[in-house]
C-alpha cells in the first residue's frame, strides 16, 4: 500500500531531523510530505537537506503561519494527486510514536477506511499528564461524541490514518476548522458517509524540544462548532439543509 505521512511544521528544526529518520526506520518504504509554514528556524531547509540523503521526503512551502487543518487539507491533495493509497496525519514533535505507524498502517489494510491512534481505548496511554488534563481532554471527547453520535473515544486525536478513496468521497474544500476542531469535524464527515472507522490504542508522548502550536483559540473554536453542528443534527436542520447530498462511501473490499 503506497502511504504518504503528512507533517505539517512550523519552527521545528529541533525535532524535524530525528522524527523523519524515526519514521523511515519504523517503514521503511514510507513516504513524508513536510507541509511548511514559512518556519524561520530553517525548519524546510533541514527537511529538504536530509531529504536528499533519505529519498522519499517531500517538501510543500507555504507562505505563512495558515494553521493545522489547511496544511492537511494541501497535503492530502497533494497526496490524493500523486496517487497514494493511504495518508496519514502525524505530529512533528514526536508526541506520536513512529513506532506506532504499523499498526495504524495495518488496520487500513485490513479493511478501515480512517484509523484514529486512540489514546482512550484499551491499551492508550498518556505519560505524565496530570488528573486535570487528562480529565479535561477526555470530558472534551465524551461532550463532542455525545453531541455528535459518533461511538468514538477519541474524536481530538491528531494520529490517524485515511483511505485515499475516503478523502475522495470527503468535500474538503468545505471543511473549515483548525485543531481540534478540524480532526472532529474530519471523523464526524466520514462516519456521516459510512466510513469503517477504527480506533487502534497509541500512548501519547508531550513534547520534548519546541513549543506547543495549540492555543485556546483552537478549543474554544472545536467547542463551540461541535455545539453548532449538534443543535443541527439533533434538530434535523442539518438533513433540511443537505439533504441526501452526500454521497455513500464505496466499499473497494
Amino acid at each position: 500500500m503506497q502511504t504518504l505521512v503528512i507533517l505539517p511544521t512550523y519552527k521545528e528544526a529541533e525535532n524535524i531531523t530525528a522524527i523523519l529518520r524515526a519514521i523511515r526506520s519504523s517503514v521503511i518504504d514510507i513516504h513524508v510530505l513536510v507541509v511548511d509554514d514559512a518556519s524561520p528556524d530553517g525548519t524546510a531547509e533541514l527537511a529538504e537537506k536530509l531529504s536528499l540523503e533519505l529519498g522519499g521526503i517531500y517538501l510543500l512551502k507555504r507562505r505563512a503561519k495558515s494553521g493545522l487543518g489547511s496544511a492537511y487539507r494541501e497535503g492530502f491533495a497533494w497526496g490524493l494527486e500523486q496517487g497514494y493509497e493511504a495518508l496519514i496525519e502525524m505530529d512533528a514533535d514526536f508526541s506520536h510514536d513512529p513506532g506506532a505507524l504499523g499498526s495504524l498502517i495495518n488496520a487500513v489494510e485490513q479493511g478501515a477506511d480512517l484509523v484514529i491512534g486512540s489514546r482512550y481505548v484499551q491499551g492508550g496511554s498518556i505519560p505524565n499528564w496530570t488528573l486535570h488534563r487528562r480529565l479535561l481532554s477526555q470530558w472534551g471527547n465524551i461532550y463532542a461524541a455525545y453531541c455528535l453520535g459518533l461511538p468514538i473515544r477519541d474524536l481530538t486525536s491528531g494520529f490517524r490514518v485515511f483511505r485515499a478513496s475516503l478523502l475522495q468521497n470527503l468535500d474538503l474544500d468545505k471543511i473549515q476548522a483548525e485543531g481540534y476542531g478540524f480532526q472532529i469535524e474530519m471523523a464526524y464527515k466520514s462516519q456521516q458517509i459510512g466510513a469503517k472507522i477504527v480506533e487502534v490504542p497509541i500512548s501519547f508522548t508531550d513534547r520534548v524540544k519546541g513549543e506547543s502550536k495549540m492555543s485556546m483559540k483552537t478549543v474554544i473554536e472545536a467547542l463551540f462548532l461541535v455545539g453548532i453542528w449538534g443543535i443541527l443534527r439533533v434538530t434535523g436542520i442539518e438533513r433540511l439543509l443537505y439533504g441526501n447530498k452526500a454521497k455513500k462511501l464505496k466499499s473497494y473490499f
